[in-house]
């Protein structure tokens, strides 16, 4: 059975992000990040892909571009140009939307699930933003607070999110 799930770092205003790099340094939830992510597919935008300095271990990335004659020569990596291309190439596996502002807006409609680290901070200079979770849609299932410390210059919390009616998924 086939399980989407969203992941990301959101500010309490939504932002993700400025000019396709974080706002904010918080190790744990880069830990956790790839704790959750590690032995599954990936599922991302194109300047989401190419904001990493090379592709993530352990990961089977799957680029999402307009550009029909985009390529990349790192193996484990697999360029799709539509969200519903890419959901098909992980049909019976769990699977995670990585971002960007985008690809989460096409993706949320066939999401089972979503992993959000809520930044407690507001960053009004962002250019990409997640989505607004719609309540009536989704269900918080999980929260788990960390304060700001001496490695966290920012509070977060770990919030899950799962489809309060599964069955209109998509």
């Amino acid at each position: 059975m086939k399980t989407l799930i969203m992941i990301a770092a959101a500010a309490e205003n939504d932002a993700l992000g400025k000019d396709n790099d974080l706002l904010w340094h918080l190790p744990d939830d880069f830990k956790r990040f790839k704790r959750l992510t590690t032995g599954h597919k990936i599922i991302m935008g194109r300047k989401t892909f190419e904001s990493f300095p090379k592709p993530l271990p352990n990961r089977t990335h799957i680029i999402i571009t307009r550009d029909k004659n985009y390529t990349t020569d790192f193996k484990d990596c697999i360029i799709v140009h539509t969200i519903e291309q890419a959901i098909d190439l992980v049909a019976n596996e769990i699977a995670f939307i990585i971002g960007g502002g985008e690809i989460y807006a096409l993706a949320e409609k066939f999401a089972d699930k979503i992993e959000l680290t809520r930044v407690h901070a507001n960053f009004d200079e962002a250019d990409t933003f997640f989505p607004e979770i719609d309540e009536s849609l989704w269900m918080l299932s999980v929260q788990e607070f960390h304060p700001a410390d001496e490695r966290h210059k920012y509070a977060f919390t770990y919030l899950t999110y799962t489809r309060r009616n599964p069955s209109f998924n998509v």
